[in-house]
């Protein structure tokens, strides 16, 4: 790995790539260093022991722990893409577009960057609006309120609005220039820069040196554990039947006949089942904690029951995130899977898979292997997802929660997708000029 690094930066192509994807990284951190006007920072210190506000962090690339102008980060942009691949089999004219090759796929981008828009307009809002309200322990934004203080609210909210806009400009310029795909890089850049402060804070507690060991440790098997399954797939062989084609000169030519493979990912799903399942777990306990400041007692009682049983200390909110890992898990990768139309497909190339007939036996018998493969990737994902849970009862301390892994379980999956995303680009290029590349 350490030779086909030294063989990129050789040629000038690929450094100045490295070197750009970088800069732009760098660029971005500085810029989650700016806050947005009227933030209380003595306030600020204290939001983040709130799961939510972590969640959000995660996913704004580690910009939401200085309440930047970037806080909203590149999550409105995935948010718009998500709502998209869900509506792409209901709504048919959005079927017809994404079957319409490169066109298609630019016209549905476009479609995403008009919905990021108000997306990034309500989540800054919200944002700042929760931020204001106390709900994590303090008022981070005292002032905010278009009642309050319109001219200051508004500036808050168009300057997030921007930040969000730059950070998608930002990783667009990565994947076209630099390396690797750039939304992916901007998250990936702030969760590895939020890992460093949590190794600081392990030191300096009691046992320090042993429990940086201890979850170091448990990381890197945990990582490893991630590349095996997200690289493992299932290879489906499918063989194209020989055709006779008109050449020049009224030739007649046999084309076709060769063999081939459909892959099958054991996770397909990659890390959405993980964000579908931490918001619908955190946003109940948020609610609640509103609840409790009611002055009706039976209302202050369900909101203290519901805090109680779904934070992070709590043995059935991690049994329910299991569960909902896996039940997004196989609703997600059926989404993705009929979207394909891998059946079809085949059938209009004139492919088969050998034994089942083309059309209806194809389709029922690619279903199933989904189905089988999907399982494991769902207890996969639901083990990675609980995992900072049973470090806690190992370690008997089961109020951990995420702060028993170095990395998030979110974020390892984010990190290893990324990883090995821009080494395959990486190989990729290399390959190109003859070198020999990272993957073998």
């Amino acid at each position: 790995m350490l030779t086909a690094l030294r063989s990129a930066f050789r040629l000038p192509e690929l450094r100045n790539k490295l070197l750009f994807t970088l800069g732009i990284l760098i660029l971005y951190r500085l810029l989650a260093q700016i806050p947005v006007p009227g933030v209380n920072e003595a306030a600020l210190g204290g939001v983040f022991e709130n799961d939510l506000a972590n969640f959000f962090d995660l996913l704004s690339g580690g910009a939401l722990s200085n309440f930047s102008v970037m806080s909203t980060g590149v999550y409105p942009y995935i948010t718009a893409s998500i709502i998209f691949q869900l509506l792409i089999p209901i709504i048919p004219k959005l079927q017809e577009i994404s079957k319409d090759g490169d066109a298609g796929r630019q016209k549905l981008n476009q479609y995403q960057l008009y919905l990021t828009v108000p997306l990034a307009l309500l989540q800054g809002y919200g944002q700042a609006a929760v931020m204001a309200s106390g709900a994590f322990g303090g008022s981070v934004l005292p002032e905010f309120g278009f009642a309050n203080a319109p001219l200051l609210t508004s500036s808050i909210v168009i300057s997030m609005l921007a930040g969000s806009m730059v950070a998608l400009w930002l990783g667009n310029l990565i994947t076209e220039q630099g390396i690797g795909n750039g939304v992916s890089l901007i998250i990936f850049g702030g969760i590895v820069g939020n890992m460093f402060p949590r190794i600081g804070g392990l030191l300096a507690g009691t046992n320090g040196v042993f429990l940086v060991i201890i979850f170091l440790i448990i990381t890197v098997l945990t990582v490893l554990l991630i590349v095996y399954v997200q690289e493992g797939q299932r290879r489906i062989p499918v063989r194209y039947g020989k055709r006779v084609r008109t050449m020049r000169g009224n030739r007649l030519m046999m084309v076709g006949g060769q063999s081939s493979h459909v892959p099958i990912r054991v996770n397909s799903a990659g890390m959405i089942p993980l964000i579908f399942a931490g918001s619908l777990l955190i946003f109940p306990s948020t609610i609640a904690s509103y609840m409790q400041l009611s002055s009706v007692a039976w209302i202050a009682s369900i909101g203290t029951f519901i805090v109680t049983y779904f934070s992070v200390g709590s043995s059935l909110y991690w049994i329910m995130y299991f569960l909902l890992v896996v039940a997004f898990t196989f609703f997600y990768t059926d989404v993705i899977f009929r979207q394909q139309n891998l059946p079809e497909t085949l059938q209009r190339q004139g492919g088969y898979i050998p034994g089942i007939r083309p059309g209806r036996r194809t389709e029922e018998y690619l279903n199933r292997v989904v189905s089988r493969i999907t399982l494991v990737g769902a207890l996969f994902l639901g083990f990675v997802a609980i995992l900072p849970w049973l470090v806690g009862l190992v370690l008997q301390q089961p109020g951990l929660g995420s702060s028993s892994l170095l990395i998030t379980s979110s974020g390892l999956l984010i990190v290893v997708g990324v990883v090995l995303d821009t080494m395959k680009q990486l190989e990729a290029q290399l390959l190109m000029r003859h070198y020999e590349g990272f993957i073998r």
